[in-house]
């Protein structure tokens, strides 16, 4: 299986799951004190915001796109590869062969085939993409201790602020390194789930009581903690406002933790085994119920970081037999688990890696990095199904229409949120920096 293979760069994806929610660099905290930071600075967007969702499925690694949503069966065979293309449901888009579930539901997402970038590093273009700023030079979101910039789901846990009693953005099953909240603190960092949903014996840590503790121990713990409030109702608590806070937010977090309701939203085992089993029983498709069940609950944006996309080497086989049946099965499930719950006009869905590979094929039968041109899928919360807007060259190496880039992709995600991204914010020193670095909205989108 390739979710062990190491990255280019060296790290390895069972590395990335040892680092626990409050240990990765400051990306994650305790329960209890991201809700209290959480209502402490979330504000809310200019103007009533729109019930709008958004899940990104990250394909961390970078996708090949030429062998499935770009295909070019008319280049040279050192650049076309040996997949196929198939028809979708959509007449006129074709897509790879590999991918044949989700042809099926070409009909509810788009495709922007002009998309492309200038950063081919794992590091640079994975904040690229997840931020819609390109870092500064010798930036490493594996190395250094947060973001530049806020990721998409810290800005809209930042602007819209909680819906409900769940939080605001939630990473699964690990929280990405570009995921951070960089200068917008740490009340605008992801809830992360840190458990793979596909395990037999899934459970998110946060919302899980210890093992050794009994339910009767909990109500006890509980009658004991109402003790503690009405001594911290004294003088004492009321000359201290921030200790007070501190009360409030960790009786909130305990009630998450014991709130059937709440649970519930995380709990695999309120899905029908049919479902379960549509969309795959792995880490990928579990991660996409998960997802959906999320937003359902009220979560605005979820991340989903899928790894390993890095095929340097025997590209065509891991894709057949490894990659694309998980993203197939996965992602056509989604799509359509959301239309027939009527979810799908209230949630964005974003399906990209960082980069696309290398058109021309390597001598180990691989695909390398390539930022220059690549296809990213967007459906759902406002999108036109079933286009494609703008291509790219007869090799599928330039854009051969006008270049969208992250800047594009990020103004048309908040436009749809209902976001303006014209607005500020400001970082520890003061300075104010804009939502969106200057994009424009992919108006053949909406």
């Amino acid at each position: 299986m390739t979710t062990n293979y190491r990255y280019c760069d060296g790290l390895r994806r069972r590395d990335m799951l040892r680092v626990g929610t409050a240990g990765l660099l400051g990306l994650g905290l305790s329960l209890p004190e991201l809700l209290m930071r959480q209502a402490r600075s979330a504000e809310p967007a200019s103007g009533a915001p729109p019930d709008v969702s958004l899940i990104i499925l990250f394909l961390k690694g970078g996708l090949s796109t030429i062998d499935t949503w770009d295909p070019k069966p008319e280049a040279p065979a050192e650049f076309r590869g040996s997949f196929q293309p198939i028809d979708t449901n959509v007449p006129g888009i074709r897509i790879g062969e590999h991918l044949p579930l989700t042809a099926r539901q070409m009909d509810k997402f788009s495709l922007i085939r002009s998309f492309g970038h200038r950063s081919s590093d794992h590091g640079p273009a994975d904040h690229y993409m997840l931020t819609g700023y390109h870092p500064l030079a010798g930036f490493n979101p594996n190395l250094n201790p947060n973001n530049q910039r806020p990721a998409h789901g810290s800005i809209i846990a930042k602007t819209l602020g909680p819906k409900g009693s769940v939080p605001p953005y939630v990473c699964l099953p690990r929280v990405h390194p570009s995921s951070g909240a960089a200068y917008l603190g740490a009340s605008a960092a992801p809830f992360v789930v840190e458990a793979d949903p596909n395990a037999p014996n899934f459970a998110v840590p946060d919302l899980t009581p210890p093992l050794a503790v009994r339910g009767d121990r909990l109500e006890n713990r509980q009658e004991l903690l109402a003790g503690i409030d009405r001594f911290r109702q004294s003088a004492e608590t009321r000359a201290n406002k921030s200790a007070q806070a501190v009360s409030t937010f960790q009786k909130k977090a305990f009630e998450l933790m014991t709130s059937s309701a709440t649970r519930a939203a995380f709990d695999m085992q309120h899905e029908p085994v049919e479902l379960r089993d549509d969309y795959g029983r792995n880490s990928l498709g579990q991660s996409c119920l998960m997802a959906r069940r999320l937003v359902e609950a009220g979560v605005r944006c979820v991340t989903i970081d899928h790894t390993n996309w890095d095929t340097h080497d025997n590209n065509f086989h891991v894709l057949k037999t490894d990659l694309l049946p998980v993203l197939d099965r996965g992602l056509s499930a989604l799509f359509r688990d959301l239309y027939d719950r009527r979810l799908l006009d209230s949630t964005l869905v974003l399906v990209t890696g960082e980069f696309g590979r290398t058109p021309r094929i390597n001598q180990n039968s691989g695909r390398d990095h390539w930022g220059p041109a690549f296809t990213v899928a967007l459906g759902g919360g406002g999108v036109h199904g079933g286009r494609v807007v703008g291509q790219s060259d007869k090799r599928a190496e330039r854009p051969d229409s006008a270049p969208i880039g992250p800047e594009d992709l990020v103004a048309t995600m908040y436009r749809l949120l209902g976001i303006n991204p014209d607005d500020e914010f400001y970082t520890p020193e003061g300075r104010p920096v804009k939502i969106v670095n200057g994009g424009k909205v992919v108006s053949e989108l909406l």
